[in-house]
Order: structure tokens, then sequence, then C-alpha cells
């Protein structure tokens, strides 16, 4: 009973999707109805997406990308720059708590004694990581769900969140800048990692994964190859599957078909996103994260790029906006000397001066 208090105390957004789904469930009984509200196809994909990145780090991937930035980072602010951009980056492809996982220890380690500059570079890369994942259909939760869900054309996708990232990647770089010169006395150069032949495997996989996503194959067909290959390969890879996030879809599609099933629900929700699914995704994502609020707001809009960039945008802000920067926060406490209180204004501050920037350049048609 105790582990599964702890459990539920430590997922606190399953436990308020479960709850959710459990009180719309009071009012609409389960039925056959039930069965069309999980969308399978957004669930395949995040597992096989979730076991192939836990294969690509296993082999040392992120170990030598880290090692590559270290050999050209003199200075505390070069390093910022060069965290930051790793994490903009490879959160396109491996996602935003990945990159986060990867690189805020290393941080940490890099800049110990140094906790002015310390704060401000885990801030940065937490921003630039969830900035940079809106720019693929994969680079976080919600986007892989609004993508199948609405089946955008990629192009529409791409228009949609590119502009922004473009300016995102602008804004990143002249944020780094006010971190100082600090010379740093960087570790030695470690022998790297060796990366296996099995490497191979898992490039496929996420090349299938990629074909999956754009539509040229069936999302099944990706699940069942990852799958299968994996319980062959390295069943152990299937532990690192986030099976709690993937029940919290659950919960979250139970609930919003529920409420889609309310009449007078469905028709003030409605009412209230019309034109204003910029707005309304950047603000429930303050106060539930921008992964429920995609799945909440997504049965109450057909405007699928808005909501996408309201999500994008709104896992900018408080702490709680981006699961994302739960985890980089709970990084940072490890770093001796950590200082939960300055961190947070640091972040606070960081946070909503890039993300009014960004609502003001998206609401002026960029």
């Amino acid at each position: 009973m105790k582990k599964m208090l702890a459990f539920f105390k430590g997922e606190m957004v399953l436990t308020i999707a479960l709850i959710a789904a459990l009180l719309s469930m009071l009012l609409i009984a389960p039925d056959t109805g039930y069965a069309a509200y999980v969308d399978w196809n957004v669930l395949m994909l995040l597992f096989a997406l979730m076991a192939v990145v836990a294969g690509l780090k296993k082999c040392g991937v992120m170990g030598r990308v880290s090692q590559a930035l270290l050999s050209r980072a003199g200075d505390a602010r070069k390093l910022c720059l060069a965290l930051s951009m790793a994490c903009f980056f490879s959160a396109m492809l491996l996602t935003n708590d990945v990159a986060l996982l990867t690189f805020v220890p290393l941080t940490a380690a890099l800049l110990a004694g140094k906790p002015g500059a310390l704060i401000l570079t885990v801030s940065l890369e937490t921003v630039a990581a969830n900035l940079g994942s809106m720019a693929t259909p994969i680079g976080n939760p919600q986007n892989l769900y609004l993508y199948a869900h609405y089946e955008m054309p990629i192009g529409q996708f791409f228009g949609a969140v590119l502009p922004l990232t473009i300016a995102s990647l602008v804004m990143v770089i002249a944020a780094s800048f006010l971190v100082k010169k600090e010379t740093l006395a960087l570790p030695e150069k470690q022998e790297q990692q060796a990366i296996g032949g099995v490497i191979w495997l898992y490039a496929a996989q996420f090349v299938l994964c990629l074909i999956c996503v754009l539509g040229v194959l069936p999302k099944w067909v990706c699940f069942a190859a990852v799958l299968v290959s994996t319980l062959i390969t390295d069943r152990s890879l299937l532990k690192q599957v986030d099976y709690a996030l993937l029940f919290t879809f659950v919960c979250f599609f139970v609930f919003v078909g529920n409420l889609g099933r309310i009449e007078a629900v469905s028709s003030w929700l409605g009412g209230l996103m019309a034109g204003r699914e910029l707005e309304m995704g950047i603000l429930c994502s303050q106060v539930i994260s921008n992964v429920p609020a995609a799945l909440m707001l997504s049965g109450f809009t057909e405007n699928a790029a808005e909501l996408m960039r309201g999500v994008d945008l709104g896992g900018l802000g408080t702490l709680v906006a981006s699961l994302a920067s739960l985890i980089s926060f709970k990084l940072y406490l490890k770093a001796p000397g950590a200082k939960a209180g300055r961190y947070l204004g640091v972040f606070t501050a960081m946070n909503l001066a890039f993300l009014a920037v960004l609502y003001a350049l998206a609401k002026l048609g960029l």
C-alpha cells in the first residue's frame, strides 16, 4: 500500500488524470462508446519511440555528443551556449525529456562551484529543450498526439511551428550572453564509450518510427517491429518505457471522451475555444501542463495549428507547465549547494520573458 501511495505521489499528473477519468465515469457510465476514446496510434508510436531512444542512449550516442561539446567549451558562457544548443537540437529527435536527462547532470558537474552560472544554464537548457522539441512531430508527446489526432499534413505542421522555432533559436543564443565568461577547469577527456553494432538496429527502428509518423506505413507496423526486435535483443529497454505517461494518456482519453458526450459541457468548451486556441493552450498548460492540456482541449476544436502552437508555447511559464521542466528542476536539486528558491526565481523570470516575446510574435502572425 505504501509503495502504491508513493508511486501516485511521485506521478502527480497521472494521479490527476486518473481522478478526472474516474469522476467523469460517474457522469457517463462505461459502455461500448469507451472503445472509441483511446487513440491507439498515438500510444503505439509513443511506446516505440521511448524504447528506441532508450536503446540509442544505452549505446553511448549521447555520451559522445557530450564529449564533443566539452572539447569546444573554454568558458562558462561558451559552455552554456553549447549545452543549450545541444538540448535545443537533440530534443527535436530524442524528446525534451531525454535531452534534459542527458545534459543537466553533466552541466551540474561542470559548473560546480559556480552557482549563478549553473542556475542560468540549467534554466536556459530547459527553455531550449522545450522550444526545440516543438520543431518536429516526435519532439514531445503533445506534438505527437496532435499531429496524429488531427492527421495533419506535414507541410501544415512545419508551417505552424518552424517560424516560432527559428525565433526561439535566436532568443536562446541571445540569452546565453547572460552568463559571465568565467574560465572553466574542464575535466580531462575521458575514454569514449564504445558504440556497439546494435546501434544500427536502433537507427533502423528510429527511421521506421519516422516513416510511420509521416503516415507512409500504419502505426502498428512500427509498434510490432520495435516490440519484437527489443524482446529479442535487449528486453531491459522495455523497463525504461514510461508506462505512467502511457496510462496518463489513456486516463485523459477517457476524461475528454466523457466530457464530449455531455452536451452542455461540450457546447461551453467549444464556444470558449473558438478563436482562442492559442491563449487557451497557453493558460491551461500553466495549471495542468501542456501534455494534458493538448489532450483535453483537442476534443473541442478543429484548429490544430493554433492549439499546437498554444500548448508548445504553454510549456514556458510555471514550473508545472511542462513535465520536462520538473525533470530539470529535480536534477538541479541534486547538485551540491542547490538553491531552490533562487533557481525558481531565475527559471520563472526567464520563462515568462520568452513566453511574452513568442506570444507577441505568434499574435503578429509569425
